[in-house]
Order: C-alpha cells, then sequence, then structure tokens
C-alpha cells in the first residue's frame, strides 16, 4: 500500500522505491482553473485540486493546504492575497508597544480553520486509506517572526528572554495546531519552520530546539510521523536539526541530498527533498523533471528518503512535469531508460538579460534575490531589511530591487550575479548577505559605505 510505504520511508526503513510527496497547495487551484485565493477559502475547491493531483501524480502524501500564514491570521496579522501565491503577512502585531497578552486568543474556530478541517475529512474518508494526509503547522520561529517582525532578530541578541516568552506561545499555538489536524485526519504532521535557516546553530538550539522537541514528543504520543521542513540553505543547522525528536527532515535544493543523507541517516532520521523548483519544475521540460528525479533517487537511494519539492510547488507549474516525475518514482525500468537515453535541454545561458552597469549609476542599488517575497517567509523578510536599510540611509540615494526567480528574469539575475543560495542582497552588483537575513543597521552601513566609496572613486 502507497501509504504504509512512505511511512516505512519516514521511518528511516529501506522501501523499493522512495516515498513521492509533491507538496501541492496552491498548484492545486491551477489544476482546476481557480486562482490561489478563491482556492485557499473553500473547502470544495481544495478537495477537487488534491483530487486531481492524486489522480495525475499518483503520490504516497499530500498536504491538505501549504499555508504559513494561517495561525497568523487568527492572531491578528494583516495578510495580503495574490492571484497565484498564498497570502503573505503585511503588518506585525508585536511590532510596536503590544505584548503576547494584547494578541486576539488562538481559536481553531477562527480564520480559514473550518474551512481546512471540512477539506481534511472529505479527503480521509475518500482516499485516507491509500495516502497519507499531512498536516502543515508554521513553526515557532516563523510564528514568532510573523507576530514580532525582524525585530525578532534583534531581540535573540539584545531580548533573549523576549524570544523564549514568544516561542513558548507560538509553541502552544503549534500544540493546538497539532491536535486540531491529527483530529481532522491527518496521519503525518510537518512543523515548517522556513526562519530556522537564517540562524545560527547555537541560536537554534538555545531558542528553538526546546520549542520543536516538544510538539515533537506531541506527535510521537499520539502514534503519528513528525517531519522538520525547512528551506534556504541551512546547510550549517543539519546537525541541530536532526538531534530534534523528529523522523524526519525535509531540505530544499539549496543543501545537497548527498550531505543531508549522510547525516540524517547517522541520527536515525530519514529526509525528504530536494527536486529543484523553479529552473526544473517551473521552467524545464519533462525530460529534465526525469533527470533530476533520478539524480534524487541516485543520491539518497531508497532507505529513509522521500521524493518531493523542496517547498510549495508554483501555481503554474507544467503538470507534464510533476506527471514525468512520478513515472521515475513507480517505475524503476523507465528509470533505468532515462538514465541510458535522455540528455537534459539546453541550458538557459540568458543572454537576453543585462544587469546594470553598477559603477555609472548615481545611485546603490540592492538586489533582493528571493523565491519570491510574496509567498516565501524569509525572502519577505530580507525585502523589508533591505527596505528599512533604505531608511536609515537618508543621505544616500538607494534603490530596491526584487528579483523573483520563479521569473526568469529573476533566474537570468540569479546567475548573473554569482548567486548560489537564497535569499541574497546584493549591493551595485556584490553579493553582501545569502541565506542570511542581516539586521537593517548592519545592511544600512555596507550601503554607506558602498556610497562613500563610490563618491571617492
Amino acid at each position: 500500500m502507497s501509504k504504509t510505504l512512505l511511512f516505512n520511508a519516514l521511518r528511516c526503513k529501506e522501501t523499493e522505491r522512495p516515498g513521492w510527496v509533491p507538496f501541492v497547495g496552491v498548484h492545486g487551484g491551477f489544476l482546476i482553473n481557480k486562482k490561489a485565493e478563491e482556492y485557499l477559502r473553500n473547502s470544495e475547491l481544495i478537495v477537487q485540486g488534491l483530487s486531481k493531483a492524486i489522480e495525475l501524480y499518483k503520490p504516497d502524501g499530500l498536504p491538505i493546504v501549504f499555508d504559513l500564514q494561517i495561525e497568523a491570521e487568527i492572531l491578528g496579522c494583516e495578510l495580503q492575497w495574490y492571484e497565484e501565491t498564498p497570502p503573505s503577512v503585511v503588518s506585525h502585531p508585536l511590532q510596536v508597544d503590544k505584548w503576547i497578552e494584547d494578541l486576539p486568543e488562538f481559536d481553531i474556530s477562527k480564520g480559514r480553520l473550518p474551512i481546512i478541517e471540512k477539506a481534511c475529512r472529505i479527503l480521509a474518508n475518500a482516499v485516507g486509506t491509500d495516502i497519507a494526509l499531512y498536516g502543515l503547522v508554521t513553526g515557532p520561529f516563523t510564528l514568532s517572526a510573523h507576530l514580532r517582525g525582524s525585530e525578532l532578530f534583534y531581540d535573540l541578541l539584545a531580548e533573549p528572554n523576549k524570544v523564549h516568552e514568544l516561542m513558548e506561545f507560538s509553541k502552544c499555538v503549534g500544540y493546538k495546531m497539532i491536535d486540531f489536524y491529527l483530529n481532522s485526519g491527518c496521519e503525518v504532521i510537518a512543523i515548517v519552520d522556513p526562519m530556522t535557516s537564517q540562524i545560527s546553530p547555537e541560536h537554534f538550539h538555545d531558542f528553538v530546539a526546546p520549542y520543536l522537541n516538544f510538539l515533537f514528543e506531541k506527535i510521537k504520543e499520539a502514534g503519528a510521523l513528525g517531519s522538520l521542513f525547512v528551506c534556504g540553505d541551512a546547510t550549517k543547522n543539519l546537525e541541530v536539526m536532526c538531534k530534534t525528536m523528529c523522523h524526519q527532515i525535509s531540505i530544499d535544493e539549496n543543501i545537497p541530498l548527498e550531505l543531508a543523507s549522510r547525516i540524517a541517516h547517522s541520527y536515525g532520521k530519514s529526509v525528504g527533498g530536494n527536486l529543484k523548483l523553479t529552473s526544473v519544475l517551473l521552467f524545464g521540460k519533462p525530460t529534465d523533471a526525469k533527470l533530476d528525479a533520478i539524480r534524487c533517487i541516485d543520491s539518497a537511494g531508497t532507505k529513509g528518503f522521500v521524493l518531493s519539492p523542496g517547498c510549495d510547488i508554483p501555481y503554474a507549474v507544467p503538470p507534464e512535469n510533476l506527471i514525468a516525475v512520478a513515472e521515475m518514482v513507480h517505475n524503476s525500468y523507465q528509470r533505468q531508460v532515462a538514465r541510458a537515453t535522455l540528455s537534459p535541454s539546453v541550458e538557459d545561458t540568458f543572454d537576453d538579460i543585462q544587469i546594470p552597469d553598477y559603477s555609472s549609476q548615481p545611485f546603490i542599488q540592492v538586489d533582493c534575490i528571493t523565491l519570491d517575497s510574496t509567498a516565501c517567509a524569509p525572502c519577505l523578510f530580507t525585502v523589508d531589511c533591505a527596505l528599512k536599510a533604505k531608511e536609515l540611509c537618508p543621505d544616500v540615494e538607494v534603490v530596491v530591487v526584487e528579483h523573483k526567480i520563479k521569473s526568469r528574469e529573476g533566474m537570468g539575475f540569479m546567475k548573473k550575479l554569482g548567486v548560489k543560495s537564497i535569499p541574497a542582497i546584493c549591493i551595485d552588483g556584490k553579493i553582501a548577505f545569502a541565506s542570511t537575513i542581516p539586521d537593517a543597521q548592519s545592511l544600512a552601513q555596507i550601503i554607506q559605505n558602498e556610497a562613500r566609496r563610490k563618491r571617492n572613486k
């Protein structure tokens, strides 16, 4: 049975093939020709979108929704909605002179949770015998960042007790969400904490691990399986992630899969990932998707491995690319044929995309290379940091430009600026920060230094 194989893979056992969990979020809306906001606000549409994904992609497991703003919305964060991504948080209720006691009560009857519960129960009854449903819980550090904003990173150094107090609150929200999903029919709980890729192993150990362990212990006591899902270049945190009480770590393409598998297996953890989200699934052809699936399978093997993309599948990914991945998962003979006969598409050189002549510009240009700040929490905070740094430089003309690698232009800028991991900040064409969110003051100082250098040139 498909679900049994997935459970064995999550428990770091040898399986006849890898598990296969395409993270279908708003892409489910694309499959039924509905925009993201309408899709995420309607249980019937969620069921239709995921049913279509099951028909096309033959998964072993699927998330009900992939939206890390659900808890934040209930707690008073304002959201901005878009047609092709989940909403993004645009206000942080704890950023000014308010604290936890000023937040609304977290109630699972509020927000969009009743919609999600209805969709979950329908799907559990319809496909739950064969397919594992995932409940995605916003990790405590990411939820804390939604509530506190970029000040959270300053607090790590200046107000550690405040961070622990907020993390304790966010942990309690996560506890309620775990109960919610388990009671609704989910059997795998993924704690999705992308912001943890932006902190040091020491900060992860001190400020994140204790709260994650509480949540994973809760999941284990309920007889369910728990995955720790990060994005970005969290290579430095692989060891501390694997020391938590999760069953699995799930990563994206920024982390070498061989390295992640080796470290995870040494701690008895399985690993999930790391199909290339944009360059292959979004912009590639079925041949590229097949070869990337083979790369992942050959790198990780069939012990404790679940093939998946590193994040929410972009809205308009061509279904034929995911169908091609599914074929490689389910048909070992076709994998052999593909290895012997397929060649990747000609790599795009982006010759038509020109980066500016930064030295001749009268202003300082801050390029933010992101997945998409409307859909990726670390990317949102990166752009926010750049805009705040600009405000701290009133005597310098600063232009902030976001380049989303969900577009070809963004991919071209990323390649031509030599950026290897995202989110990244470049100052006048030079990489200043990669997969690390600086504080606005530090970034402002770099901008001012570059402005002085430019004036004195």
